[in-house]
């Protein structure tokens, strides 16, 4: 069954279910209360047969010795016009005026006994206690009574007995006509229930089939969509959710479709940086095999094969490098060492490749400068550095500072290069981003990952970095390690 049927199904059981107990407690109410006033009615009027003295009662005897008897034929005839019937009778239970006309009650040896304790007895008269009402009704139904027997004292001794009784008929249509009232009113209450919850839970499903054609949307690739969100109700805040998630997942398309282009571009890039030195190589592989190398050009070709190796190794160790720290399966084992040795032996190993781009590297650090950091990440971010500002400077001039901080340790590696624009600035940390495309095959920085791979390895250490650069003027990188006691991030001065 479709959520709508259901909903309009409970809707309808809860308002029938409600509707029957209203009923069935205002039926039960209502033929109490006509019960109840058409008792306390005969009880007035048998009070006032006896309070009015229509009734003669002899004070010293307690007995009735006679009646008014023109006042209570008078309101003998009243009474019968209104279709009450009486009868009186004495302590010894004689019958000292009949008006009955047979339909009084009759009062049984248990009644006796409640009427001498005082008790007043209520009854719905069945028809078969009346013996007359079988004769005067013998083809025709016998008339339901409703009719009291009532004691009456004097000096706290029984003196008289009155039972009177009216047809209960009149109630009943009472009954009757309130019970069509309530049915009409529960049939309409229903129809009116039906047409209200159909148009509610419509209403509701509306926006259920809404957030169901957008979420196919999704399923089909398409984020750009959104629901209408009032925020009133539980439907809004799924909705606010929806729209979210579509956000997200835009998000992430676009940035799966950023991926792919840079790891197309990474895979174009690699491929053509990995195809010349694997052919200078293979070139000078096959020229030892064949001897088509002269032995005095030997232990060039075997360094010319040595360099290329270790590029390739670069490329393939900073992509395996990267994607550890993306995973978070790198380890950190930070110590205290000398920065100002590090940086030294930096030097010396990046001397040779700044002279061939005419550049001079400068150190300039306290010695000892302490620094708490992992040493082999901390040689692969300066290096890395270092090494990008040899690749993008020709015959520049390339310094590395360092300094102590109150709370850690502080790097700056300036060059005269080509520069930055604010939109390489924002650019520079992504994965395989280069900022300088017609220098993607320089022998340094092949993959365009290194920068990306530095910042995550100085967050690693709770540290900062930052870059700034003017175009054509040069740029500079500077590197915050705070100390043991210091790694909440904090910027560095």
């Amino acid at each position: 069954m479709k959520l709508m049927w259901r909903q309009l199904l409970s809707f309808v059981a809860l308002i029938g279910v409600l509707a029957t107990i209203l009923t069935v407690s205002f039926v039960s109410v209502t033929n109490k209360t006509m019960y109840d006033h058409t008792w306390y009615q005969l009880s007035q009027y048998a009070d006032s047969l006896i309070q009015d003295d229509e009734v003669l009662i002899d004070r010293r005897t307690n007995q009735i010795v006679g009646f008014q008897q023109q006042a209570i034929d008078s309101k003998s005839k009243l009474l019968s016009r209104q279709n009450v019937y009486f009868a009186v009778l004495d302590a010894k239970g004689r019958t000292r005026y009949d008006n009955s006309q047979g339909y009084s009650p009759q009062i049984s040896p248990a009644d006796w006994k409640k009427l001498r304790k005082g008790k007043t007895i209520k009854k719905q008269i069945a028809s078969p206690d009346v013996k007359v009402l079988q004769k005067k009704h013998q083809n025709m139904p016998i008339p339901q009574m409703i009719g009291m027997i009532k004691p009456y004292f004097f000096n706290h001794k029984l003196v008289a007995v009155v039972t009177i009784s009216t047809f209960s008929s009149t109630a009943r249509q009472i009954y009757q006509l309130i019970m069509q009232k309530m049915l009409f009113a529960t049939v309409a209450a229903m129809l009116i229930a039906v047409f209200t919850s159909l148009f509610l839970v419509r209403s509701i499903t509306k926006r259920i089939d809404k957030i169901n054609q957008a979420t196919n949307e999704i399923a089909k690739g398409n984020y750009d969509i959104h629901l209408s969100n009032r925020g009133k109700d539980e439907l809004d805040d799924l909705s606010n959710n929806f729209n979210k998630m579509a956000d997200s997942l835009q998000a992430s398309q676009d940035e799966i479709q950023q991926q792919e282009e840079r790891r197309k571009e990474f895979l174009t890039d690699a491929a053509h940086e990995m195809r010349t030195p694997l052919t200078t190589i293979n070139g000078l592989l096959e020229g030892l095999a064949y001897d088509a190398i002269p032995e005095e050009d030997r232990k060039h070709s075997i360094e010319l094969m040595q360099h290329d190796t270790k590029r390739l190794i670069r490329l393939v160790n900073d992509n395996l490098s990267y994607e550890k720290i993306r995973t978070n399966q790198i380890k950190m084992d930070r110590r205290i060492f000398d920065a100002s040795e590090v940086l030294t032996n930096l030097k010396d190993q990046l001397e040779t490749n700044a002279r061939e781009q005419g550049d001079v590297i400068e150190v300039e650090t306290p010695r000892p400068l302490r620094v708490y950091a992992d040493h082999d990440r901390f040689v692969q971010v300066m290096f890395n550095v270092i090494q990008n500002a040899v690749q993008f400077t020709k015959n520049g001039h390339i310094k590395v500072t360092g300094e102590r901080l109150p709370q850690g340790a502080q790097f700056k590696v300036s060059d005269t290069g080509i520069g930055m624009t604010e939109d390489q600035l924002n650019k520079i940390w992504e994965r395989f981003y280069k900022a300088d495309r017609s220098r993607m095959n320089t022998k340094y920085g092949e993959s365009g990952i290194g920068l990306s791979l530095v910042r995550q390895l100085v967050e690693l250490h709770h540290g900062t970095i930052k870059v700034q650069s003017k175009i054509n003027k040069g740029t500079t990188f500077i590197i915050y390690f705070p100390d043991r006691s210091d790694n909440s991030n904090k910027t560095a001065k």
